[in-house]
């Protein structure tokens, strides 16, 4: 029972999400704006982790199950993918090194501040 519990509140978040992507345009999957929703709720303790910890484990768990889908769905629609596989590749490799480099600044700029703050 603990577990539905947990999963109503993920899902509600969810469909907030949803909501808000249906009213504001933006093009912002609805999915992080649910996320983004259920942070503001944790770091605002509106909601305890305590409350969603358990489930939210055993979804990161099951990610890659959900992979399957988009996965089979690609290899159907190869066909059409082939003729533009140089400009996915081009894009995938460009996003990944961009988005490895920002991380990877973002995170020496955090690591930098958290030792100022100890000083």
């Amino acid at each position: 029972m603990k577990y539905i519990a947990q999963a109503t509140i993920i899902l509600a978040f969810t469909f907030a999400g949803e909501i808000l992507n249906r009213i504001i345009p933006l093009p912002i999957p609805a999915s992080i704006y649910g996320m983004m929703l259920l942070l503001v709720a944790l770091l605002a303790g509106w909601i305890k982790l305590s409350a969603i910890k358990e489930t939210g484990k055993f979804f990161i768990e099951i990610m890659p199950l959900l992979f399957i889908a988009p996965a089979v769905g690609l290899l159907e629609s190869w066909q059409t993918m082939q003729e533009f596989l140089a400009a996915f590749i081009a894009i995938t490799l460009i996003s990944t090194i961009t988005v490895t480099a920002a991380s990877g600044h973002v995170t020496q700029y955090i690591i930098k501040l958290k030792n100022r703050k100890k000083k």
